[in-house]
């Protein structure tokens, strides 16, 4: 595949990422990819899917949202990152993104999301009828429930969700929104007002699922805890067909079953896009 680097403005700091194009042959279609929390668009699924898509006659944008990475800073010291992640500045981020394949010719676009990204791959279908397929890594159900759950499996602020929420509101309110608190679990650094973003602001996955029209793989591994990643219940909700894949052997990250899911990926969208 051929891959340009390229830089798409947004109202504050830029978005960059890859553009993934095949090596030789017509281009068939598009494809958005959305990289999961703190992750980014060189690691993960967004750095393994690519040539499997590009084989279809793919053109692929992988890009980081405003919240890459967990700190990270650009051309001066002033820090940037997942740790200042607001669910509205992400999916204005994904629509940016959108925009700019537009603009590239690329109208409408299949959408894949991993992890964080499913969850606002949701949000992004729901609003877009014509979207001809979207593909949900562990996509996890986003809504009230998530920051809970997520604490339930040791993650974010693992058992002391109360007493950090209690926290974060007091830094709030003393006008310290984007200071930094501790995390227990993953992903360890975040701004008071970012956590409590993640409690109130996140779009509901199984709301939104009646509003899904798009043909739909929900893949998730089978080390991964289903209450976190509701994709049959999904599935049963869903407007538009929706196929369940549990790939064995596998966590939430992939790790040694990077092929394995590639080929699921591109098996389906083969299939179901005639490509």
């Amino acid at each position: 595949m051929r891959t340009e680097l390229v830089t798409i403005p947004t109202d504050t700091l830029p978005l960059d990422g890859a553009f993934h194009t095949p090596e030789s042959g017509p281009i068939r279609g598009s494809v958005l990819l959305f990289h999961g929390n703190t992750m980014n668009f060189y690691t993960g699924a967004l750095r393994f899917l690519p040539p499997y898509l590009t084989s279809l006659g793919l053109a692929c944008l992988a890009f980081n949202r405003r919240g890459h990475d967990i700190l990270s800073i650009r051309d001066s010291r002033a820090a940037e990152g997942g740790a200042f992640q607001l669910t509205s500045e992400s999916i204005a981020d994904n629509v940016t993104a959108a925009d700019w394949m537009t603009s590239q010719g690329f109208k409408n676009p299949i959408v894949i999301g991993h992890s964080n990204g499913g969850m606002l791959a949701v949000k992004h279908v729901s609003e877009r009828p014509d979207t001809p397929a979207m593909v949900l890594l562990s996509a996890h159900g986003g809504g009230r429930d998530s920051v809970p759950l997520s604490c339930k499996a040791g993650l974010f602020a693992v058992d002391r969700l109360e007493e950090l929420t209690e926290t974060a509101h007091a830094m709030v309110a003393a006008g310290r929104g984007k200071d930094l608190m501790l995390l227990p679990g993953w992903w360890w650094v975040i701004t008071a007002e970012s956590f409590i973003d993640r409690l109130s602001e996140m779009p509901d996955v199984l709301a939104l699922a009646p509003k899904i029209v798009a043909p739909t793989l929900y893949l998730v591994g089978d080390l991964e805890p289903p209450a976190n990643y509701p994709a049959k219940e999904f599935s049963k909700l869903s407007s538009g067909p929706c196929e369940v894949e549990i790939v064995p052997n596998c966590d939430h990250f992939y790790r040694n079953r990077e092929d394995a899911v590639a080929e699921i990926v591109a098996a389906y969208l083969k299939k179901t896009l005639k490509l």
